[in-house]
């Protein structure tokens, strides 16, 4: 019908399962900066690392593939049906094919492949060993180390370097001045990004100057204490409530700016740690996102699935995607569960679940 199956799998991996990952991603530490920000409203000194959710989510990573691929072929695929190519509002005729890859440009990737394997060899021996220079100073533990808190530097380092070997080598960064060129393109769509996180950290920062954070924690924690919903089942409501809110705000910094400074320090002093409260935030916050238009590549997908069906609409899509959501919602939700509550295990390294 309208999307081939990788594109609409793709779409509900990436954007319903959007904080699944394999490796600590460069939303970690953003969420977890917002997180630890909230729960100093409570306790001022507590921290939270950009790995708080590490375990969970690469687990989740798995869960997502599964449910995704089973969605694909026993549901959504079955009712999309034939695909006809009249349909289409351009000629898929005239597509063009990739071309191979020349020997220089294979070489490329081979010479980028290896820069990052002695990438991945030098940031182990300064993390793995115990007297690793990454490690913490103090503690000599992976958790608060300079490796986690800097993050975001590494992540970087791994993409610019091997990418400015690949473009050495096919010629197309010859100098310094083609790398500043070619930082500055990727840049130019951070603007969008930077003025978010600015007011983000106002709106944090508002909660603790005016005590409103406090406030409604403390009263929000009496009535779930007063009602005797203390337990668990307190997150299935916080999951709901989570990806309701992202149907109209599909940020998950935003959202999560204005939702943990109320909810952190509540479900704190319900007895839950942060990180918990954080796992179950990303999942609310995720499995919404491929119905809701506010969604920010919904309108790309949605314009490059119009491509091969003129007449496909908003609604299309999102009944489309809609089982994706439903299922990523109930199974994701049970993982969690299971994982924290019946298993006990971490959802991070020293992760705790419960706040004392």
């Amino acid at each position: 019908m309208t999307i081939t199956r990788p594109d609409e799998a793709g779409f509900a991996g990436v954007s319903a399962g959007y904080s699944a990952n394999l490796l600590i991603g460069t939303v970690d530490p953003l969420l977890s900066g917002i997180t630890e920000e909230a729960a100093k409203i409570i306790d001022p000194a507590y921290t939270v690392g950009a790995e708080a959710n590490w375990y969970f989510m690469m687990v989740s990573t798995f869960l997502i593939a599964i449910m995704g691929a089973f969605i694909t072929d026993k549901i959504v695929e079955p009712k999309l049906g034939k695909y006809n190519k009249d349909e289409a509002s351009i000629d898929l005729s005239d597509q063009s094919s990739m071309d191979p890859l020349s020997k220089q440009e294979k070489r490329g990737l081979i010479y980028a492949g290896l820069s990052v394997l002695v990438l991945a060899g030098i940031l182990a021996l300064t993390v793995v060993p115990e007297w690793g220079i990454l490690r913490h100073p103090e503690t000599g533990d992976v958790k608060g180390s300079p490796f986690l808190k800097g993050v975001v530097v590494y992540i970087f380092f791994f993409f610019a370097i091997p990418g400015f070997v690949y473009g050495r080598t096919v010629e197309t960064m010859r100098n310094d001045r083609d790398v500043i060129d070619a930082m500055s393109h990727s840049m130019s769509t951070m603007g969008m990004y930077i003025v978010l996180v600015f007011f983000a950290a106002q709106f944090v920062n508002f909660f603790k100057w005016t005590n409103f954070g406090t406030i409604f924690a403390i009263n929000g924690a009496e009535f779930l204490t007063n009602i005797g919903m203390t337990g668990p089942i307190i997150f299935l409501f916080f999951i709901m409530v989570c990806g309701f809110v992202n149907l109209m705000l599909g940020s998950a910094s935003a959202q999560w700016a204005i939702t943990a400074p109320i909810f952190v320090p509540m479900l704190m002093l319900v007895g839950y740690s942060p990180e918990v409260i954080q796992a179950a935030y990303r999942i609310g916050d995720s499995v919404t996102n491929v119905i809701t238009p506010m969604m920010s590549y919904f309108g790309l997908i949605l314009a490059v699935a119009a491509r091969y069906k003129k007449d496909l609409g908003i609604g299309t899509l999102v009944a489309m995607m809609l089982p994706y959501s439903m299922f990523f919602f109930v199974g994701w939700s049970v993982l969690f569960f299971l994982w924290v509550f019946v298993f006990g295990f971490p959802v991070g390294p020293a992760a705790p679940t419960y706040y004392n």
